[in-house]
């Protein structure tokens, strides 16, 4: 009866843990954005459409997809992933060019999935195709955040 008793005690204690990880790191999620949005939180384009100017406090990655694509339900988890991990230092943001399709025009989007990277304070890089997530996170320590790969050793 003893033994019984350690073991509930113990899965109880293990599904209590294991539960209760996955919700503090689900609640950083990609951002869903509109043109406004878009105007208001990365790029305002009406105002200045000769330069670049980001209006972000972080580092910012922004996935122009479409519902119906498979190559960007491919991405989209990884895109939740990597939201989720680096939450606190960069914004990952999503644009359904169905939805949005000025945007996906201003940024020449003819084939999706397509991602914009936005480091802070220099001009975006484009990137087409569904990118595994190595390549999402090297692009994200190197371009975006300027990690040193030796000092993280």
């Amino acid at each position: 009866m003893r033994i019984q008793t350690i073991l509930f005690l113990a899965l109880i204690a293990f599904f209590s843990v294991s539960a209760s990880e996955p919700q503090n790191k689900e609640k950083v999620k990609p951002i869903e954005l509109t043109k406004t949005t878009f105007l208001e939180k990365v790029f305002n384009y009406e105002n200045n459409p000769e330069t670049w100017k980001y209006k972000g406090d972080k580092p910012a990655i922004v996935d122009f997809y479409a519902t119906w694509c498979g190559p960007c339900r491919v991405t989209s988890p990884i895109l939740s992933d990597l939201a989720a991990e680096y939450g606190e230092d960069i914004y990952v943001y999503k644009i359904d060019v169905d939805k949005e399709p000025e945007l996906a025009r201003m940024f020449g989007v003819q084939s999706i999935p397509m991602f914009l990277f936005i480091p802070m304070n220099e001009q975006p890089q484009m990137a087409m195709g569904a990118l595994p997530k190595k390549s999402f996170k090297e692009a994200i320590d190197t371009f975006l955040l300027k990690k040193d790969s030796k000092t993280e050793l």
